[in-house]
């Protein structure tokens, strides 16, 4: 059996690594070590750099950056990053019991990894199936206050060409118009596209008015030469899609 290698927490490894690497040695050395170990395990600013940012938690991560206690960063990701994703530099102040500076440095990261998602790539992302949908609108659309309805359009390779907001508000077949719809899709000579909409509520379940929407963006697509691939509505961290459950397309 290997010693060396225990593969549970970052920490725990690492704390095996300073062991080995000063082991066999005396008392006073054996001292030592705990000592070591110790700072090391208190420190994750130190974690960060010994073992890397990809691989230490999210509280780890936070204390590093925003240099509040270990407490007040389990405190403030009580919900995740995602829980963060809505809150105002004063709501993550009171949630943390942190100050203002602190603060304003979470909501600071917070938005960095909200413009990632958008940041133009050298090579446009292809969309293969509900769940890359999903990878590229969850961060941000599954956490607005208001249903937002978009557009996500695509190439003949199913590569993304742009995603639109096309209305803010309560999405249903009254207020939904066709022709705002497909207006960007025939702009950019699209030959597909993706519906999307947010349930504020948290549940992704769709309403009958989410899938007769669905219907009729469908039924339009086929005249327009413009395939609606999908509708997916995202809520929290989960999404659904109507395709997959066959909602609103033909079987």
């Amino acid at each position: 059996m290997n010693n060396l290698y225990i593969p549970t927490s970052t920490t725990q490894r690492d704390l095996g690594l300073f062991s080995a690497q000063l082991a066999p040695c005396s008392p006073r050395g054996a001292v030592a070590v705990r000592e070591l170990a110790a700072r090391y395990a208190d420190n994750p600013a130190l974690r960060v750099q010994q073992a890397g940012a990809g691989v230490v938690s999210n509280a780890d991560l936070l204390v590093a950056l925003s240099g509040i206690s270990y407490e007040k960063a389990l405190n403030v990701l009580r919900d995740g990053w995602s829980g963060l994703a809505d809150k105002s530099v004063r709501e993550i102040q009171v949630l943390g019991g942190i100050t203002e500076r602190q603060a304003r440095i979470v909501a600071s990261a917070v938005e960095v990894g909200k413009r990632l998602v958008f940041e133009p790539l050298a090579e446009r992302p292809q969309i293969k199936s509900p769940a890359d949908v999903a990878a590229l609108l969850m961060i941000e659309m599954g956490h607005l206050d208001q249903e937002h309805l978009r557009t996500v359009l695509l190439d003949t390779k199913n590569r993304v060409q742009e995603v639109q907001t096309i209305y803010i508000g309560s999405v249903n077949s009254a207020q939904v118009r066709v022709g705002e719809v497909f207006k960007g899709a025939v702009r950019r000579n699209s030959t597909a596209m993706i519906l999307c909409h947010n349930h504020p509520s948290g549940d992704p379940s769709p309403s009958p008015e989410d899938i007769l929407v669905t219907r009729q963006i469908v039924e339009a697509g086929k005249l327009l030469d413009c395939e609606c691939l999908d509708h997916l509505i995202l809520a929290g961290n989960r999404y659904t899609s109507l395709r997959e459950r066959g909602l609103g397309f033909p079987g």
